[in-house]
């Protein structure tokens, strides 16, 4: 019994260095491996969704997609087994992404139609910067998550500004232009208002009266200037997180995974155990 509990925990060992690790060559093999069954998957959702191509290869499709749900399936199965703190994987980003990457197939039988939606299995290509060890995009994916979490309150009270904005100004060209002009009702007349003030302007309801295309022309030029409100709060909180965030070009790096050694006085890298040359 003792034997096959070693087995079975040299397997999940091995598991997991193939499949969380990207540092040996049957880890990197396995998450390059694991991308281009990504992109195929994404590939077989959109050629389905051409009709010729759908009609004539319907089958080959369908049944290419099955094969690759059932390999997110396993993979997905396996990354729980050999974790150590599997619910720490499974309420993780890329677990909840792995997750829904292949339910669509399954909901196919309940719902159908849901297996289009396995194009949200493209997330999973966000694993690339992970795989091919880009510390610099990694270090440039952290000072914007924290830029973006820094400003999120201030762009949280601005849309809520534009919210309330879009409600009087429709209302009003509600009352301006009435439902002969196609605002039809103060719901419509927010919709307008909303497509105007973002300066995408589709062209399906445009005001008739001369006030009405005055308040128009008001709701067009103030877009421009609230287009550039967000951008801003972003940016400064952005430059402000890149002034505080150390420099890790100076910094010792793993000849081996490029892992950033903050302790100086560390001989083996702390990620994958390689020896560590001076300096």
């Amino acid at each position: 019994m003792k034997a096959l509990k070693t087995k079975y925990d040299l397997f999940k060992q091995k598991t997991y260095i193939v499949i969380y690790g990207s540092n040996t060559f049957a880890g990197r093999l396995f998450d390059l491996a694991l991308l281009g069954v990504i992109l195929l998957s994404v590939l077989l959702v959109m050629l389905e969704s051409i009709e010729k191509l759908d009609a004539k290869y319907h089958t080959f499709i369908v049944v290419s997609e099955w094969i690759i749900t059932v390999f997110f399936s396993i993979e997905y199965a396996l990354r729980i087994l050999c974790n150590k703190r599997p619910l720490q994987y499974v309420f993780s980003f890329y677990g909840i992404v792995d997750l829904i990457s292949i339910l669509p197939m399954y909901l196919s039988f309940f719902v159908p139609g849901s297996r289009m939606l396995s194009v949200i299995r493209a997330l999973r290509l966000l694993r690339l910067f992970g795989i091919l060890n880009l510390v610099h995009f990694t270090g440039q994916e952290s000072q914007l998550k924290l830029a973006i979490k820094a400003s999120r309150t201030k762009i949280i009270v601005f849309i809520y500004f534009i919210l309330v904005v879009s409600i009087l100004l429709g209302a009003i060209m509600y009352v301006i232009e009435g439902p002969e002009s196609g605002f039809t009702s103060i719901p419509v007349s927010i919709y307008w208002c909303i497509v105007t003030l973002t300066t995408v302007g589709y062209g399906d309801i445009a005001p008739v009266t001369t006030l009405g295309q005055v308040i128009a022309a008001f709701i067009m030029i103030m877009g421009y200037g609230i287009i550039a409100v967000p951008t801003g709060i972003v940016t400064a909180e952005f430059a402000n997180a890149k002034r505080n965030a150390p420099d890790m070009d100076g910094k010792r790096k793993c000849p081996s995974c490029t892992t950033i050694i903050y302790n100086e006085d560390s001989r083996y890298c702390h990620h994958c155990g390689e020896k560590l040359t001076n300096g």
